[in-house]
Order: C-alpha cells, then sequence, then structure tokens
C-alpha cells in the first residue's frame, strides 16, 4: 500500500509493462495493517497475506500459504526490501523449489539507512538478512553507488545494476489536470512553488531545508512539503517553521496521491530533494518527466542529471541547500523552463519502463540459465 513508499510504485510499474507482455506474474506481500488497500488494480493477482504477531516483522503464515501453491522450480521471486518476513520466506521457498531469487533493497543497505534502527538490524541481519543475501541468483542495484553499498555490507554476490523507470505524462489534456493542486486554496496567485513531495523523514534533509530557506527566502516563492510523516518528524518541522518565522512561506500539505499528486507536479515551478540517503529516487524522475527543474543531493545518485544539466547540485548543509536556492532564485522562468525539459528528455532517454522492464527480464533470462549475461550484470568489487 502508500505504507510502503516508494516501493509499491516501482512493483506496479514493473508488473504492468510485464503484463503488457503477457508475462506470467503476481505481485504477493502483507496487508497494510491499516486495512489501506493493495496499490494495484483489482483485477490484476495479488497474493496479500494479514500479518500474525509483530507488525514491524510482518509474520504471515497466509502469505506463505499462498506462495507454497504457486512457487515452482522454473519461478523467479523477486524480493523488494530487506528487514521483514518476507524476505526469509522468498529464501524458504527457492530453497525448497529450486526457484531464482532476485533481491532490490531498494537503498536499505546505504550507509545512512543501516544506521536508522541500527541494532534492530544488526539483529536481523545475523538471524536471517545477510544469508538471504549471500544465497540470491542476484542483487540489483538502482547504482552503481547502491553496488558499492552491497560490497561494503560484505556481499560479493553478483549485481545488476538497472535503474527505476517512469511513466512520461502523455500531454493531452486529461479530467485529472482540472485538479488544482493542494496550495491553490492557500496562497495567492503569482506566488511561484518550491516543491517536496515524499516521506516526512528526517533522513530527507528538511531541517536543513528550513533552516537554508530561512537564509534565502524570496516573498514571491512559497515552499510546499507535502507527504506522509513518519514518526511525528512533521510537527518537529512545523514547530522549527514556527520558531524561524517561516509559516507565510512553508506550508505542509499532508499526503498527496493519483490526481493531486499530479497536480503538483504539473502547477510547481521546481522541485527539491536534500536527502542525505536514497537509492534511486522515484519522486525526481516523476518531476523530471513533469518538465521541472531539479535540486538535489548527490546521494540521490541520479548523477545523470546533473551531467545533463537538469538538476542543482546541493549537499546536505544548511550554507549549501541556501547556495542553491540562491541560484534557483536568480534564474529567469526560461531558464528553469529549459532546465526542466533536459531533465524531461533524460527521462525519456534512460528511465522510461519498458527499457528497465526489459533489462530485468534479461537478468530472469540469464539467472534462469535461459538466456546470456546482460552487460547490466557485474561482479566488480566496488567498495572504495
Amino acid at each position: 500500500s502508500s505504507a510502503g513508499g516508494g516501493i509499491p510504485p516501482v512493483i506496479r510499474a514493473l508488473t504492468a509493462e510485464y503484463r503488457r507482455q503477457h508475462l506470467d506474474c503476481v505481485v504477493a506481500g502483507i496487508t497494510d495493517p491499516t486495512g489501506a488497500p493493495p496499490e494495484f488494480p483489482s483485477d490484476w493477482p495479488v497474493l496479500a497475506g494479514r500479518i500474525a504477531g509483530p507488525k514491524a516483522f510482518g509474520y504471515s503464515p497466509e502469505l506463505a500459504r499462498r506462495l507454497r501453491q504457486r512457487v515452482r522450480k522454473d519461478s523467479v521471486i523477486h524480493v523488494h526490501g530487506l528487514w521483514m518476513y518476507p524476505g526469509w520466506l522468498a529464501r524458504k521457498l527457492t530453497e525448497a523449489t529450486g526457484a531464482v531469487r532476485i533481491i532490490s533493497p531498494h537503498g536499505m543497505l546505504a550507509p545512512w539507512a543501516l544506521r536508522n534502527s541500527r541494532w534492530k538490524k544488526r539483529l536481523v541481519a545475523r538471524a536471517f538478512e545477510r544469508q538471504n543475501l549471500r544465497t540470491a541468483s542476484c542483487l540489483h542495484a538502482l547504482c552503481a553507488a547502491e553496488a558499492d553499498n552491497f560490497r561494503c555490507f560484505g556481499l560479493k554476490k553478483t549485481v545488476a545494476i538497472i535503474p527505476n523507470g517512469i511513466d512520461i505524462p502523455d500531454g493531452r489534456k486529461s479530467t485529472g489536470e482540472s485538479q488544482k493542486p493542494a496550495w491553490e486554496e492557500h496562497i495567492e496567485k503569482g506566488r511561484k512553488i518550491l516543491l517536496y513531495l515524499g516521506r516526512i523523514h528526517p533522513k530527507k534533509g528538511l531541517v536543513n531545508l528550513l533552516k537554508a530557506w530561512a537564509q534565502i527566502k524570496k516573498p514571491e516563492w512559497i515552499l510546499a512539503i507535502a507527504g506522509w510523516e513518519e514518526g511525528g518528524h512533521q510537527n518537529e518541522l512545523q514547530k522549527l517553521a514556527s520558531e524561524l518565522r517561516l509559516l507565510s512561506s512553508v506550508i505542509f500539505l499532508g499526503p498527496q496521491f493519483g490526481e493531486a499528486k499530479s497536480a503538483c507536479y504539473r502547477e510547481c515551478d521546481a522541485f527539491i530533494l536534500p536527502s542525505f540517503s536514497e537509492g534511486l529516487p522515484m519522486v525526481v524522475l516523476e518531476a523530471w518527466s513533469h518538465g521541472k527543474p531539479v535540486l538535489m543531493t548527490p546521494e540521490c545518485n541520479l548523477t545523470e542529471g546533473f551531467a545533463a544539466h537538469a538538476a542543482l547540485r546541493i549537499e546536505p548543509k544548511i550554507d549549501s541547500i541556501a547556495e542553491g536556492l540562491k541560484q534557483l532564485f536568480e534564474m529567469s522562468d526560461n531558464e528553469r523552463q529549459t532546465m526542466g525539459q533536459r531533465g524531461l528528455a533524460l527521462v525519456k532517454d534512460h528511465f522510461t519502463w519498458p527499457k528497465i522492464a526489459g533489462q530485468m527480464q534479461a537478468v530472469y533470462a540469464w539467472a534462469l540459465g535461459e538466456g546470456p549475461r546482460p552487460e547490466c550484470v557485474t561482479n566488480e568489487k566496488f567498495c572504495r
């Protein structure tokens, strides 16, 4: 569900592409404890299991029973994410059947991510996750930096380096475009919007962003922070914004999904992700797909954006973010639009789902012994 952050949209997009090619594919996972529905069309085969026990672990005998009826020797199990029961279950299923297993950690082995809930992750790694990773048929990294994280974690397994993809808006006027962005009723017309959209979590660097905004704020610009909050962090940010006297130029929009999210991207003037740690952030690809200029840190692992002049580089530090904001504010409307169009061209050339799904299928075929080793697969040692 949406509680899975950026991972469910990736699974949905990959599955949609596989279904377009008439591949036999099911989505499996644990149900959202809040009762929120899966983020997949109702006519898709979705195997969902209820959690029995602590939510953080996600133990689900129901999911195990349903998957045992499905997995065969010629199956490929593609695991997305770490630290929970489904990863352990996937290993047991491959041991029982001989199926192929690919693991996509989605940034969860980055140093910053490992420091978060450190002791719990160390215990889980010792109990089963390190063994899960060591015995996978192949690991999937979103970029070379993530592959490097695998090596630093002590993993010597073969790695396929394949980025996430994005669906490009078709540019035609749709009924959804009648929806106004969430800030429409809260600010006067004519002000420009710098958008942050994603989890409201300390690793996203939003504290530093607010402090930088206090240094460089421009009367004509509004910082719009949209997303689902985690662990009370939004309350901390709102308190800080009040202390910094930013309430006239910073608004908190709450979660934005579907057409509401599209309206935010469509109507903003620029996008920012001042994150300390990412795998490969879908939100940046989404902003580029809407032709928006981006400010982001190197930790977003999209260096192609800097090379293509589709993004301004900022470090996850107050002074660097402030300098990036100053650059953005000094650009003309035309310069910002040109930067956004470079981002759109970049995702069209390198990050569309048909291309990504094709690379992933080549990895599946190779792991099954049914195809040659793809160019994206490497045994390089990394960990500089």
